[in-house]
């Protein structure tokens, strides 16, 4: 079974979108499964200057923070910041950005010549032997900057074994927090990456809207996830979903208790993919026959909240606001208090990590800004007989807010409009 956990692992094509959004996102699509093909059609990938704009705001940040550098291990802040894509490693590999010029990079030494392969040419890469530590290297670096003593920001992903080698290596470093620089930058969104997020949002939809259309009695979840992957990889992508059924769909993230498809069950999908590695998010909770009145005034509701949250969330509301708007919905309708029934947030960001910085959740006081991106998933979770949630993903305007990809759910038995 596919659980949307296993899903939100995979990861998606590293794909851009020319000319930001394709003219066929506005336009009136082919006929129903004509456009299962490949969308990716005249793409291309993030320029240096693109990297080289975040850099500086970066840097911009640093300053006002006050920090010397910044140090970026493998991951998601590495190639947002340089297109470096590294995975995490107990070799610690990554760069420390420089608060004035380029970055200079840590690499254990017989990954050099690998390392040379995606590092932009002319960039300074110092080694480290299996014997040796790294984080004396960073210590140097900062050295080299008349920064011995200075301010070192750490990535919110640093691992614990890499902060205290940093505090051990590198005694003279002032560590401290530089989420407020990777945050600050990725929290809210160019109009490139929002063209790759509106495009792998409409891709996830269409992918759904095929795999539905051959739901059948004694399907298992496997099956729809296998049809979810194989219509993403038509149409140019590595994507898919994990479906729920049934009492199962009561389970927010899914339970692992074997079930096929039955007349009047509820179908439940969750999952997303990539283009330039920025993720979709979407769910549809279907009915694979005729809905009872309970399923079909449940999923109302739940549409209406998540409509409620659309409609709150524009520059300047708070964070929590947005979802205290889709929370009182649901909670007007019955299915309160608090999360009773509405079992979790009601959005996390998302960008090049399927769940990243901010969150639309009680507490949290940040403004919305223009460019910020968020899942809008509000849910009614009822444990032995069914659950309801819809998700699209939504990107703060000047002016409001709207969903990406378009194809937003009409009813229980119509998870799309007809296009």
């Amino acid at each position: 079974m596919v659980s949307r956990r296993d899903f939100l692992k995979a990861g998606g094509a590293s794909v851009a979108l020319s000319g930001f959004v394709r003219e066929a996102l506005g336009q009136t699509t082919p006929p129903p499964g004509a456009e299962i093909e490949n969308m990716l059609a005249g793409v291309e990938p993030l320029k240096p200057e693109d990297y080289e704009a975040r850099q500086e705001k970066a840097r911009r940040l640093m300053a006002r923070r006050g920090l010397d550098g910044l140090f970026l291990p493998g991951g998601a802040n590495l190639v947002y910041f340089t297109s470096v894509s590294w995975g995490a490693s107990e070799r610690t590999f990554g760069a420390v950005l420089n608060a004035k010029g380029a970055p200079v990079w840590v690499c254990p030494a017989f990954e050099r010549e690998r390392a040379l392969e995606s590092v932009p040419a002319g960039q300074d890469v110092r080694i480290w032997e299996e014997h040796e530590s790294p984080y004396g290297l960073v210590g140097g670096i900062m050295k080299d900057w008349g920064a011995a003593g200075g301010r070192l920001g750490l990535a919110p992903n640093v691992s614990a074994f890499q902060f205290y080698g940093l505090r051990t290596d590198a005694p003279g470093l002032e560590l401290v927090d530089g989420a407020g620089v990777t945050e600050g930058c990725r929290g809210t969104k160019t109009a490139k990456e929002i063209a790759f997020m509106d495009l792998a949002n409409r891709i996830t939809k269409l992918a759904y809207r095929e795999a539905f259309r051959g739901l059948r009695a004694g399907m298992t979840p496997r099956e729809l996830a296998s049809s979810i992957a194989s219509a993403h990889g038509r149409m140019g992508v590595s994507g898919g979903g994990g479906p729920q059924f049934g009492p199962n769909t009561a389970f927010p993230h899914g339970s692992r208790t074997p079930r096929t498809l039955e007349e009047g069950m509820i179908v439940m999908v969750d999952g997303g993919c990539g283009v330039e590695g920025y993720r979709s998010d979407v769910t549809r909770t279907v009915v694979f026959g005729r809905p009872t009145d309970k399923m079909a005034r449940v999923w109302d509701i739940v549409r209406k909240s998540q409509e409620a949250a659309l409609k709150a969330a524009r520059p300047g509301v708070a964070c929590q606001a947005v979802d205290a708007a889709a929370r009182k919905v649901i909670e007007d309708a019955g299915f309160g208090p608090g999360y009773k029934y509405f079992a979790h947030r009601l959005g996390h960001g998302i960008g090049l990590e399927g769940h990243e910085y901010p969150y639309l959740v009680k507490g949290n006081a940040l403004n919305l800004e223009p460019g910020m991106t968020f899942s809008n998933e509000p849910g009614i979770y009822i444990y032995g007989e069914f659950g309801c949630r819809t998700e699209d993903c939504l990107v703060v305007t000047e002016d409001g807010a709207r969903h990406l990809g378009g194809l937003e759910a009409v009813s229980i038995t119509q998870p799309f409009p007809e296009i």
